[in-house]
């Protein structure tokens, strides 16, 4: 089967069953997704299908329909996504396990809701786990990236 990802298109050969998360990070080697539970409760293994964040541990390699977004295609380190950036502005990262999953559903819920409340955030993020608790930051971040972004 053909899988586009960060804008390059594979040619793999997987089960139809296999999950998402396991194509990207054993098969095309791509470990920005984390394994967190398996089960789409925690959110360490977001990435975008075009544009919206799934859990990728949870979608099979057959039904991936559409162009995969890993951080590792988020951003460039000499041209940060205005979430990366603000991650960083913010010091949001302690351990960074969840971090990449944490900035794909805030880049994909910053893209349907540009000018989102604290409430708003609190239920877009809220199936992101941060074992560190830096929710807080995770708030702000967002916040400074919707700002940003509605600037540009």
């Amino acid at each position: 089967m053909k899988l586009t990802v960060n804008g390059t298109e594979h040619e793999i050969d997987v089960e139809d069953d296999m999950p998402l998360l396991w194509v990207l990070r054993d098969v095309l080697g791509i470990t920005g997704p984390k394994y967190g539970c398996g089960i789409a409760a925690c959110g360490a293994c977001t990435v975008h299908m075009d544009g919206v964040a799934v859990r990728s541990c949870q979608v099979a390699a057959a039904d991936v329909d559409g162009k995969i977004t890993t951080i590792e295609g988020l951003g460039t380190p000499e041209a940060p996504h205005p979430v990366q950036a603000a991650w960083i502005d913010h010091q949001v990262a302690q351990c960074g396990y969840c971090q990449s999953g944490q900035i794909m559903q805030a880049a994909a819920f910053l893209g349907f809701n540009p000018d989102p409340t604290d409430d708003q955030i609190d239920a877009a993020m809220g199936g992101n786990l941060c074992r560190c608790g830096t929710y807080p930051r995770i708030r702000e971040a967002l916040k400074s990236a919707a700002a940003k972004l509605g600037a540009g």
